[in-house]
């Protein structure tokens, strides 16, 4: 599906703000037509994509944690459109006013991972009572922060419900996003780790371990909102990241509609 935009074709930066706003950034260069956009670090391969092959105004994109990017905004960072990894943090947005009025949906879900480091040769999907401190040993379990990134908060959840937080929480690597996890894994600084299921198109020399079972954490949700003022160029964007034709490019990168989430 192809959607009529009056913009210039997108390019992928963020040169304002950045020494205020330490984030990983787009290269590219700056447009007279700009939309900014802050969005979950998991999103980066699918929005580096759409980003390359939709023709539009100069997107700026700035990855990191939903609650990095949560007091960013508080703090006036200008943000246009915001993608959080979870409901918590856009609720706060929402209890202070800052999105648009009636934009707000749930773009997408996802599932969440075991993995081990390229070359390993455990076999452990997770489980209830699954041996996971054992096969740590010695090293680490790289997860996102466990108590502000939904990642993280996800992961938690899960060990806990599975009956093994309490034997692996010492042995935990915190990173400050689930993409800096990811990497902790991939260059095998750490033998386990937690991320998304849509991370593994990210890192394919990563080994999946199983998913851990859906009911074992609040479902996981990607709300989608516009930030106040909205301008005609920010609105024409958020169309496109709901519409199908960007959803094909989300769902290639391992995401699942809200609806489907088991």
């Amino acid at each position: 599906m192809t959607m009529p935009c009056p913009f210039r074709r997108l390019t992928s930066a963020l040169a304002v703000c950045a020494a205020l706003f330490p984030v990983a950034l787009f290269p590219g260069a700056l447009a007279a037509e700009e939309v900014t956009l802050f969005a979950a670090a998991s999103l980066k391969s699918a929005l580096d994509e759409l980003s390359d092959d939709y023709p539009g105004a100069t997107l700026h994109i700035a990855y990191g944690g939903s609650s990095s990017l949560t007091r960013q905004i508080l703090q006036g960072a200008p943000a246009q459109l915001f993608i959080s990894a979870n409901q918590a943090w856009m609720d706060r947005l929402e209890r202070d006013r800052v999105l648009a009025q009636d934009s707000r949906i749930d773009l997408l879900s996802n599932r969440l991972a075991l993995i081990a480091a390229p070359g390993s040769t455990v076999q452990l999907p997770p489980a209830r009572g699954f041996d996971l401190a054992a096969a740590i040993g010695d090293g680490v379990l790289a997860m996102a922060l466990v108590k502000a990134v939904p990642a993280g908060i996800y992961g938690r959840e899960a060990l806990q419900a599975l009956g093994v937080w309490d034997s692996v929480q010492g042995k935990i690597a915190q990173a400050d996003n689930v993409r800096a996890a990811l990497r902790l894994v991939a260059t095998g600084e750490a033998p386990l780790g937690i991320v998304y299921a849509s991370d593994l198109g990210a890192s394919p020399d990563v080994r999946l371990l199983g998913l851990f079972p859906a009911n074992s954490h609040r479902p996981i949700r990607y709300p989608m909102a516009l930030i106040d003022p909205v301008t005609p160029e920010a609105r024409s964007v958020y169309d496109f990241l709901s519409s199908e034709a960007a959803w094909a490019v989300f769902a290639k990168h391992g995401f699942i509609r809200p609806q489907v989430q088991p």
